[in-house]
């Protein structure tokens, strides 16, 4: 299954980090998101647009990642010349992933 279909994620970008909130939709899933959704995981998925190190904080109060990624955005969202590297497009290639 894709991952945008158990969980949303939400994204602010700061300079040349990004912050990918992922929601499960379902309480009940916030376990499957915590084994197969690892910083490893998400560094793999995303490999070629993140160049930087990806740190996960569990919120299970929310049943929420949030994953901090470092240099995604080509030195930030005002100097890059890239089309469209902000938050929002990495939160979209991250609900692409595929999890079993």
């Amino acid at each position: 299954m894709k991952l945008y279909e158990i969980a949303h994620c939400r994204a602010g970008d700061k300079g040349n980090t990004s912050i990918l909130s992922v929601i499960a939709y379902r309480a009940e899933d916030y376990p499957l998101l915590l084994e197969k959704i690892t910083a490893t995981a998400v560094q793999q998925h995303l490999q070629g647009i993140v160049a930087g190190k990806i740190t996960r904080h569990e919120v299970p109060k929310l049943a929420a990642l949030q994953f901090v990624c470092e240099e995604a955005l080509l030195t930030g969202v005002t100097t890059s010349l890239a089309m469209d590297t902000h938050g929002k497009a990495l939160s979209s290639a991250l609900l692409e992933m595929t999890i079993s």
